[in-house]
């Protein structure tokens, strides 16, 4: 999460952003093509339609099949949102990632949301500082959580950020510090780095990296033997590629794409969330909205969402892009398509 409202007053946005639907439908963006082979994946004349906006920061979309709707974060609000076609906004869960009683700042809400095979919703909860299992009713949801990852040998996590699952039920995720009040200088600080780590169904957690400043967006190409993971750093504005091994750790570490040159100016955001599709095609939140790469890195274009943008979800029938993006929530449709979890 790039957390670029920090540029703002949280109180005074706080105060004034009351989460609105939107009546009519509007268009924002456009698409920019690099490579024509863009063209295959999504039509060229494609805007976003803004389905939702008036959040503070949004994040963490996942498209609940079964039921037909999307969950999405508001971090400063700590809240979790509910989309569904035909409706508006309202609030899923509250709290969803700070269980606390004391009041405290910062990003305290939940970030990344996924769900495991068995449709449980997985929630990065960075106030409490854990990855956490929503085991309330969804039809009448109460924040009601089982933990699933929030020690690494007997140091509390920094803030998991972002979540997704192997098909043999291990969890991978990004551990940043974006959820502590002070961020790396936090004096709550327990890790002398921000890992990228997994869990296993049966609870062992492993370290598998601590180079990124600022691990963020965290995804497999389709057949799993690599993983992806975005650093968001404004000097060091990459993503990286790991082999994933037999055993679920990782190596050969290398970057996929270097965004930092891109930085600044008129593209606002950096790395964040990533989602991928059927055919390894890259879509990831960055500078100019979402970056979209062939899976030998050749950056094809970029949905410009005309705002900082932090994530991104396949839905529907998987040929929809749900983005997450400042204040709004916004979908466009594909011509390729993406897993659902």
């Amino acid at each position: 999460m790039t957390y670029i409202r920090f540029l703002y007053s949280i109180t005074f946005l706080i105060a004034l952003c009351t989460p609105l639907s939107v009546s009519a439908q509007q268009m924002i963006g456009s698409i920019q093509v690099v490579d024509d082979a863009l063209n295959e994946l999504i039509d060229p004349e494609s805007q976003l339609e803004i389905l939702a906006d008036g959040f503070i920061w949004t994040e963490g979309p996942v498209w609940i099949e079964d039921e037909g709707y999307l969950l999405f974060s508001d971090v400063y609000s700590n809240q979790i949102f509910q989309w569904q076609p035909d409706s508006s906004a309202k609030v899923f869960l509250e709290p969803s990632g700070y269980t606390g009683t004391e009041e405290r700042g910062g990003g305290l809400g939940s970030n990344g949301l996924t769900l495991d095979s068995d449709g449980h919703l997985l929630i990065a909860q960075h106030g409490d500082r854990r990855i956490a299992q929503f085991i309330g009713d969804m039809m009448n949801p109460q924040p009601e959580f089982l933990p699933i990852a929030q020690t690494y040998q007997g140091a509390k996590l920094n803030s998991p950020n972002d979540l997704v699952f192997h098909s043999n039920g291990t969890l991978y995720f990004t551990d940043p510090a974006y959820g502590l009040i002070q961020g790396l200088s936090d004096p709550s600080k327990e890790l002398d780095y921000q890992g990228v780590f997994s869990v296993t169904p049966n609870g062992t957690i492993s370290l598998l990296d601590s180079v990124l400043s600022h691990p963020n967006g965290i995804a497999f190409s389709p057949d799993e033997k690599t993983l992806y993971v975005s650093n968001s750093n404004a000097e060091e504005a990459i993503w990286m590629a790991y082999d994933v091994l037999p055993d679920g750790k990782v190596d050969n570490r290398r970057v996929f794409f270097d965004a930092t040159p891109m930085v600044g100016g008129e593209s606002s955001g950096i790395p964040d969330g990533l989602k991928v599709d059927v055919n390894g095609n890259i879509f990831a939140t960055g500078p100019g909205g979402i970056l979209v790469f062939h899976p030998d890195g050749t950056h094809l274009g970029t949905i410009n969402t005309t705002r900082p943008t932090a994530n991104c979800a396949f839905g529907d029938d998987g040929r929809m892009l749900y983005v997450t993006a400042e204040m709004y929530l916004l979908r466009v449709p594909l011509l390729t398509q993406g897993a659902i979890p």
